[in-house]
């Protein structure tokens, strides 16, 4: 299953990631890498966990980039 994650850089710490299709469910890393682990690691858990009612459907991989345009 695929599932939409958001990850920014934290103000303080590392990285923080975000499953917007389940609620709650998010985590954060000290790196890049450690996010996107811990992130399938806090969706496996909620998936099994929380009512199915809960839980939004996978979704298609997509890219999301960040651009800049002068104003």
């Amino acid at each position: 299953m695929i599932y939409r994650v958001y990850i920014e850089k934290g103000e303080d710490f590392g990285f923080v990631a975000h499953c917007p299709a389940i609620p709650g469910c998010h985590t954060q890393g000290q790196t890049l890498e450690d996010a996107i682990e811990n992130i399938k690691a806090a969706i496996e858990g909620c998936v099994q966990s929380l009512d199915p009612s809960l839980v939004g459907p996978p979704v298609k991989q997509i890219l999301s980039v960040d651009v800049e345009v002068a104003a």
